[in-house]
Parts: C-alpha cells; structure tokens; sequence
C-alpha cells in the first residue's frame, strides 16, 4: 500500500475514536499536509507526508511511516507514524 484515505490513516493510527471524527476534524479544517490545511477527508496521504493536527488545545505533529489494512490496539498504531514532537523513533 502506498496511500491511504486521511481519514482512514487518522482512525487506524488512533488519532481519533471513530472515523466519522477522524473525517469531521478534517472538514472542519483542523488537519494540514506538509503545512497546507486540508478539508477532503479522502484526500490520499503517503509514506513521509507530515500531518500537523489541531486537537483539543493541543498540536500534534505526525510524520506518516505505515499503513494499516485494520484498525489494531495502540502499540500497532504506534508504528504507523514518528511523533516529530518526540524525535525520531530509533
């Protein structure tokens, strides 16, 4: 897989609870690709593609490095993506 549904990747990645919240926080404009803000939930996301997403009174800065087929617990979402506010996993 090369590209997945933002909100899609949003959902599995764990970013959200559901994916109907995953594709309203991107209408609402809260989502940004590589610094420009996107509003199709089904805008497609690629490997190395940095999310900078607008939640709760708080950032996070995403940098998508996987794909997943289903939803799984926290510890397969978490290799979905490097944290950038963290640093790089080693």
């Amino acid at each position: 897989m090369e590209r997945q549904r933002l909100d899609k990747w949003l959902w599995h990645a764990r970013v959200v609870k559901a994916r109907t919240s995953a594709a309203a926080l991107v209408e609402a404009g809260h989502v940004r690709i590589n610094g420009v803000r996107e509003k199709a939930p089904g805008h497609a996301v690629k490997l190395g593609d940095v999310l900078t997403i607008g939640l709760d009174h708080s950032v996070r800065i995403l940098k998508v490095v996987g794909f997943a087929e289903r939803r799984g617990d926290a510890q397969a979402a978490r290799v979905l993506y490097d944290d950038l506010q963290e640093g790089p996993r080693s």
